[in-house]
Protein backbone atom coordinates (compact mmCIF):
# COMPACT_ATOMS: atom_id res chain seq x y z
CA UNK A 1 0.00 0.00 0.00
CA UNK A 2 2.99 2.49 1.23
CA UNK A 3 4.72 1.66 -2.17
CA UNK A 4 1.62 2.68 -4.33
CA UNK A 5 1.29 6.45 -2.74
CA UNK A 6 4.78 6.41 -3.20
CA UNK A 7 4.05 5.98 -6.76
CA UNK A 8 1.10 7.93 -7.04
CA UNK A 9 3.31 10.82 -5.33
CA UNK A 10 5.87 10.52 -7.81
CA UNK A 11 3.25 10.71 -10.64
CA UNK A 12 1.31 13.46 -9.42
CA UNK A 13 4.77 15.44 -8.95
CA UNK A 14 6.14 14.23 -12.56
CA UNK A 15 2.82 15.95 -14.15
CA UNK A 16 2.76 18.97 -12.16
CA UNK A 17 6.42 19.33 -13.01
CA UNK A 18 5.22 19.17 -16.91
CA UNK A 19 2.93 21.55 -16.28
CA UNK A 20 5.38 23.74 -14.75
CA UNK A 21 7.38 23.86 -17.51
CA UNK A 22 4.94 24.02 -20.28
CA UNK A 23 4.00 27.48 -18.72
CA UNK A 24 7.10 28.58 -17.96
CA UNK A 25 7.55 30.60 -21.78
CA UNK A 26 11.01 31.64 -21.46
CA UNK A 27 14.19 29.91 -19.62
CA UNK A 28 17.91 31.14 -20.14
CA UNK A 29 20.79 29.41 -21.67
CA UNK A 30 24.38 30.11 -20.19
CA UNK A 31 27.22 30.31 -22.46
CA UNK A 32 29.69 27.04 -22.06
CA UNK A 33 32.59 27.52 -24.63
CA UNK A 34 33.39 30.39 -26.58
CA UNK A 35 34.32 28.86 -29.54
CA UNK A 36 33.42 31.14 -31.95
CA UNK A 37 32.84 28.59 -34.09
CA UNK A 38 31.43 29.73 -37.73
CA UNK A 39 29.03 26.70 -38.21
CA UNK A 40 28.67 24.95 -34.86
CA UNK A 41 26.27 22.02 -35.49
CA UNK A 42 25.28 18.51 -35.14
CA UNK A 43 25.62 17.86 -30.94
CA UNK A 44 25.28 14.44 -30.02
CA UNK A 45 25.91 12.95 -26.68
CA UNK A 46 27.41 9.66 -26.61
CA UNK A 47 26.20 7.52 -24.18
CA UNK A 48 28.74 5.58 -23.02
CA UNK A 49 31.90 7.30 -23.01
CA UNK A 50 29.96 10.76 -21.07
CA UNK A 51 31.37 13.09 -23.91
CA UNK A 52 29.11 15.37 -25.97
CA UNK A 53 30.44 15.36 -30.00
CA UNK A 54 29.95 17.81 -32.21
CA UNK A 55 31.27 20.27 -35.54
CA UNK A 56 32.27 22.65 -36.73
CA UNK A 57 31.21 22.34 -40.03
CA UNK A 58 33.05 25.20 -42.19
CA UNK A 59 36.20 24.82 -40.09
CA UNK A 60 35.92 20.79 -40.75
CA UNK A 61 36.48 20.36 -36.89
CA UNK A 62 35.12 17.69 -34.71
CA UNK A 63 34.88 18.87 -31.39
CA UNK A 64 34.99 16.15 -28.34
CA UNK A 65 33.45 17.97 -25.07
CA UNK A 66 34.51 16.22 -21.40
CA UNK A 67 31.98 17.51 -18.69
CA UNK A 68 33.87 15.43 -15.97
CA UNK A 69 37.43 17.31 -16.87
CA UNK A 70 35.65 20.57 -18.70
CA UNK A 71 38.05 19.97 -21.44
CA UNK A 72 37.11 20.36 -24.91
CA UNK A 73 39.30 18.32 -27.87
CA UNK A 74 39.35 19.37 -31.23
CA UNK A 75 40.22 17.13 -34.88
CA UNK A 76 40.96 19.00 -37.72
CA UNK A 77 39.18 16.45 -40.78
CA UNK A 78 40.94 18.67 -43.17
CA UNK A 79 37.18 18.61 -45.19
CA UNK A 80 33.56 20.26 -44.40
CA UNK A 81 32.39 17.96 -41.87
CA UNK A 82 28.43 18.02 -42.62
CA UNK A 83 27.49 16.12 -39.50
CA UNK A 84 29.09 13.27 -36.87
CA UNK A 85 27.06 10.02 -35.53
CA UNK A 86 29.26 7.87 -32.40
CA UNK A 87 29.32 3.92 -33.50
CA UNK A 88 28.33 0.89 -31.61
CA UNK A 89 32.30 0.34 -31.92
CA UNK A 90 34.28 1.74 -29.40
CA UNK A 91 36.52 4.66 -30.09
CA UNK A 92 34.99 5.33 -33.86
CA UNK A 93 32.35 7.67 -35.29
CA UNK A 94 30.71 8.32 -38.63
CA UNK A 95 31.48 11.61 -40.22
CA UNK A 96 29.92 12.89 -43.32
CA UNK A 97 32.85 14.97 -45.28
CA UNK A 98 32.88 16.91 -48.21
CA UNK A 99 33.84 13.89 -50.66
CA UNK A 100 32.16 10.98 -48.54
CA UNK A 101 31.05 9.28 -45.36
CA UNK A 102 33.69 8.24 -43.35
CA UNK A 103 34.30 5.87 -40.37
CA UNK A 104 36.79 7.65 -38.01
CA UNK A 105 39.43 5.44 -35.90
CA UNK A 106 40.02 7.86 -32.58
CA UNK A 107 42.94 5.22 -32.18
CA UNK A 108 46.48 6.16 -33.14
CA UNK A 109 46.49 9.81 -33.62
CA UNK A 110 43.03 9.05 -35.43
CA UNK A 111 42.00 7.82 -39.25
CA UNK A 112 39.80 8.28 -41.62
CA UNK A 113 38.25 5.17 -43.96
CA UNK A 114 35.63 5.85 -46.17
CA UNK A 115 32.98 4.18 -46.48
CA UNK A 116 31.00 5.73 -49.31
CA UNK A 117 32.08 8.71 -51.30
CA UNK A 118 29.47 11.47 -51.62
CA UNK A 119 26.20 10.01 -53.93
CA UNK A 120 26.04 13.81 -55.09
CA UNK A 121 29.73 14.45 -55.85
CA UNK A 122 29.35 14.05 -59.71
CA UNK A 123 25.87 15.99 -59.95
CA UNK A 124 25.98 18.71 -57.85
CA UNK A 125 28.05 21.58 -55.54
CA UNK A 126 25.95 20.80 -52.57
CA UNK A 127 27.28 19.95 -49.24
CA UNK A 128 26.00 17.34 -46.38
CA UNK A 129 24.24 18.96 -43.36
CA UNK A 130 22.74 17.22 -40.34
CA UNK A 131 22.00 13.68 -39.51
CA UNK A 132 21.48 10.89 -37.24
CA UNK A 133 21.07 7.03 -36.02
CA UNK A 134 17.35 5.39 -36.35
CA UNK A 135 16.76 3.21 -33.52
CA UNK A 136 17.98 -0.09 -35.69
CA UNK A 137 21.34 1.65 -36.32
CA UNK A 138 21.03 3.16 -39.92
CA UNK A 139 22.66 6.42 -40.49
CA UNK A 140 20.33 8.92 -42.09
CA UNK A 141 21.90 12.06 -43.38
CA UNK A 142 21.17 14.65 -45.78
CA UNK A 143 22.54 17.55 -48.34
CA UNK A 144 21.84 21.24 -48.49
CA UNK A 145 21.41 22.84 -52.17
CA UNK A 146 20.16 25.74 -53.74
CA UNK A 147 16.67 25.15 -55.76
CA UNK A 148 15.69 22.13 -53.63
CA UNK A 149 18.60 20.10 -55.24
CA UNK A 150 19.20 18.24 -51.89
CA UNK A 151 18.31 15.13 -50.26
CA UNK A 152 17.88 13.10 -47.55
CA UNK A 153 19.68 9.38 -47.37
CA UNK A 154 20.04 6.25 -45.60
CA UNK A 155 23.01 4.32 -45.16
CA UNK A 156 22.54 0.64 -43.92
CA UNK A 157 24.62 -1.33 -41.61
CA UNK A 158 25.60 -3.18 -45.11
CA UNK A 159 27.07 0.71 -46.50
CA UNK A 160 24.30 0.63 -49.26
CA UNK A 161 22.80 3.95 -49.98
CA UNK A 162 19.16 4.77 -50.04
CA UNK A 163 17.83 7.84 -51.38
CA UNK A 164 15.03 8.64 -48.98
CA UNK A 165 13.67 11.78 -50.17
CA UNK A 166 14.35 14.15 -53.21
CA UNK A 167 13.66 17.84 -53.38
CA UNK A 168 14.49 18.91 -50.20
CA UNK A 169 16.35 22.32 -49.20
CA UNK A 170 17.80 22.16 -46.25
CA UNK A 171 18.29 18.87 -44.89
CA UNK A 172 18.00 19.12 -41.18
CA UNK A 173 16.71 17.58 -37.61
CA UNK A 174 15.72 14.30 -37.37
CA UNK A 175 14.58 12.28 -34.52
CA UNK A 176 11.92 8.81 -33.67
CA UNK A 177 9.37 8.57 -31.37
CA UNK A 178 9.96 6.16 -28.26
CA UNK A 179 7.70 3.84 -30.02
CA UNK A 180 9.90 3.41 -32.79
CA UNK A 181 6.68 4.16 -35.11
CA UNK A 182 7.81 8.17 -36.21
CA UNK A 183 10.15 9.60 -37.55
CA UNK A 184 9.79 13.48 -37.29
CA UNK A 185 12.25 15.23 -40.19
CA UNK A 186 13.08 18.72 -41.11
CA UNK A 187 13.75 20.59 -44.21
CA UNK A 188 14.77 23.96 -42.94
CA UNK A 189 13.20 25.41 -45.80
CA UNK A 190 10.02 24.73 -45.46
CA UNK A 191 9.60 26.03 -41.96
CA UNK A 192 7.65 22.43 -40.84
CA UNK A 193 8.59 19.05 -38.85
CA UNK A 194 6.76 16.97 -40.49
CA UNK A 195 6.22 13.21 -39.25
CA UNK A 196 6.45 9.66 -41.36
CA UNK A 197 5.13 6.29 -40.34
CA UNK A 198 8.30 4.39 -39.65
CA UNK A 199 9.23 0.83 -39.81
CA UNK A 200 12.02 -0.27 -37.92
CA UNK A 201 12.45 -3.32 -39.40
CA UNK A 202 12.88 -2.14 -43.07
CA UNK A 203 13.73 1.54 -42.64
CA UNK A 204 11.37 2.62 -45.01
CA UNK A 205 9.51 5.68 -44.17
CA UNK A 206 5.77 6.79 -45.15
CA UNK A 207 2.35 8.68 -44.89
CA UNK A 208 3.99 12.11 -44.81
CA UNK A 209 2.00 15.11 -42.46
CA UNK A 210 2.85 18.14 -40.86
CA UNK A 211 3.32 17.22 -37.25
CA UNK A 212 4.86 21.02 -36.54
CA UNK A 213 4.34 24.67 -38.43
CA UNK A 214 7.03 27.15 -37.38
CA UNK A 215 5.69 30.60 -37.19
CA UNK A 216 8.36 32.95 -39.72
CA UNK A 217 8.73 35.31 -36.82
CA UNK A 218 10.68 32.54 -34.95
CA UNK A 219 13.74 31.93 -37.37
CA UNK A 220 13.97 28.09 -39.45
CA UNK A 221 13.66 25.18 -37.57
CA UNK A 222 17.18 23.82 -37.53
CA UNK A 223 18.25 20.49 -35.77
CA UNK A 224 16.48 18.81 -33.15
CA UNK A 225 16.19 16.24 -30.28
CA UNK A 226 13.82 14.49 -28.39
CA UNK A 227 12.85 14.35 -24.77
CA UNK A 228 11.81 11.68 -22.36
CA UNK A 229 7.89 12.55 -22.94
CA UNK A 230 8.40 12.51 -26.64
CA UNK A 231 8.35 16.55 -26.39
CA UNK A 232 10.78 17.90 -29.60
CA UNK A 233 13.07 20.33 -28.82
CA UNK A 234 14.50 22.51 -32.04
CA UNK A 235 16.91 25.19 -32.63
CA UNK A 236 15.95 28.12 -34.05
CA UNK A 237 17.78 29.95 -37.00
CA UNK A 238 17.99 33.09 -37.01
CA UNK A 239 15.90 33.09 -33.76
CA UNK A 240 17.72 33.13 -30.67
CA UNK A 241 16.00 30.03 -29.39
CA UNK A 242 15.79 26.81 -28.97
CA UNK A 243 11.88 25.80 -28.58
CA UNK A 244 9.96 22.64 -26.80
CA UNK A 245 7.21 21.50 -28.79
CA UNK A 246 4.63 19.09 -29.01
CA UNK A 247 4.97 16.89 -32.15
CA UNK A 248 0.95 15.31 -31.72
CA UNK A 249 -0.38 18.65 -31.64
CA UNK A 250 1.94 21.13 -33.32
CA UNK A 251 1.66 23.45 -29.60
CA UNK A 252 4.56 25.38 -28.60
CA UNK A 253 5.45 24.54 -24.83
CA UNK A 254 8.51 26.79 -24.15
CA UNK A 255 11.37 28.56 -25.46
CA UNK A 256 14.93 28.97 -24.29
CA UNK A 257 16.73 31.65 -25.51
CA UNK A 258 20.39 31.48 -26.39
CA UNK A 259 22.54 35.24 -26.58
CA UNK A 260 23.14 34.38 -30.60
CA UNK A 261 21.14 34.82 -33.68
CA UNK A 262 21.84 31.74 -35.39
CA UNK A 263 21.23 28.30 -33.14
CA UNK A 264 21.93 25.12 -35.14
CA UNK A 265 21.65 22.03 -33.52
CA UNK A 266 20.55 20.63 -29.76
CA UNK A 267 21.34 17.30 -27.47
CA UNK A 268 20.36 16.29 -24.08
CA UNK A 269 23.66 14.97 -22.48
CA UNK A 270 25.11 14.94 -19.31
CA UNK A 271 24.88 11.86 -16.43
CA UNK A 272 21.00 12.20 -16.20
CA UNK A 273 20.37 13.40 -19.50
CA UNK A 274 19.58 16.10 -17.76
CA UNK A 275 21.49 18.81 -19.61
CA UNK A 276 20.48 20.26 -22.92
CA UNK A 277 23.51 21.72 -24.94
CA UNK A 278 23.19 23.71 -27.57
CA UNK A 279 25.22 24.76 -30.82
CA UNK A 280 25.58 28.09 -32.98
CA UNK A 281 26.62 29.81 -35.53
CA UNK A 282 28.79 33.16 -36.60
CA UNK A 283 27.90 32.31 -40.23
CA UNK A 284 26.04 35.08 -42.21
CA UNK A 285 26.37 37.29 -39.55
CA UNK A 286 26.73 41.13 -40.01
CA UNK A 287 29.97 42.79 -37.96
CA UNK A 288 26.52 44.50 -36.08
CA UNK A 289 24.94 41.34 -35.41
CA UNK A 290 28.21 40.35 -33.67
CA UNK A 291 28.72 43.26 -31.65
CA UNK A 292 25.25 42.67 -30.42
CA UNK A 293 25.90 39.02 -30.00
CA UNK A 294 29.40 38.27 -29.65
CA UNK A 295 28.70 35.13 -27.80
CA UNK A 296 27.68 33.99 -31.40
CA UNK A 297 29.32 30.26 -32.52
CA UNK A 298 29.64 29.25 -28.48
CA UNK A 299 28.41 25.97 -26.87
CA UNK A 300 25.58 27.01 -24.45
CA UNK A 301 23.64 25.20 -21.63
CA UNK A 302 20.59 24.63 -19.72
CA UNK A 303 18.82 22.27 -17.71
CA UNK A 304 15.61 22.43 -18.70
CA UNK A 305 13.80 20.75 -15.78
CA UNK A 306 13.06 17.23 -18.23
CA UNK A 307 15.25 14.43 -19.81
CA UNK A 308 15.86 13.47 -22.69
CA UNK A 309 16.48 9.58 -24.25
CA UNK A 310 19.66 7.90 -25.02
CA UNK A 311 21.21 8.74 -28.93
CA UNK A 312 21.16 5.72 -31.31
CA UNK A 313 25.06 4.75 -32.42
CA UNK A 314 25.97 3.47 -36.03
CA UNK A 315 25.77 -0.26 -36.61
CA UNK A 316 28.19 -1.39 -39.72
CA UNK A 317 28.05 -4.91 -39.83
CA UNK A 318 31.73 -6.75 -39.74
CA UNK A 319 33.08 -3.66 -38.33
CA UNK A 320 36.51 -4.33 -36.03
Amino acid sequence: MFRNFVKLGILIFSLAFSRALSAQTVLKAELLLDTKSDLGEGAIWHPKEKKLYWVDINQGFLHLYDPASGKNETVELGQKVGTVVPSVSRGNAVVALHDGIYLYRFAGGGKLELLQPNPEKSTTNNRFNDGKCDPAGRFWFGTIGPNNSAALYRMDADRSIHVMKREVGTSNGIVWSGDKKIMYYIDTNTGKVVAYDYDNRTGDISSPRDAIVVPPGMGGPDGSTIDAEGMIWIAHWGGSCVARWNPKTGELLCKVEIPAKHVTSCAFGGKNLDTLYITTAREGLSEKDLQESPLSGGLFVVKPGVKGVKANLFVLDNMK
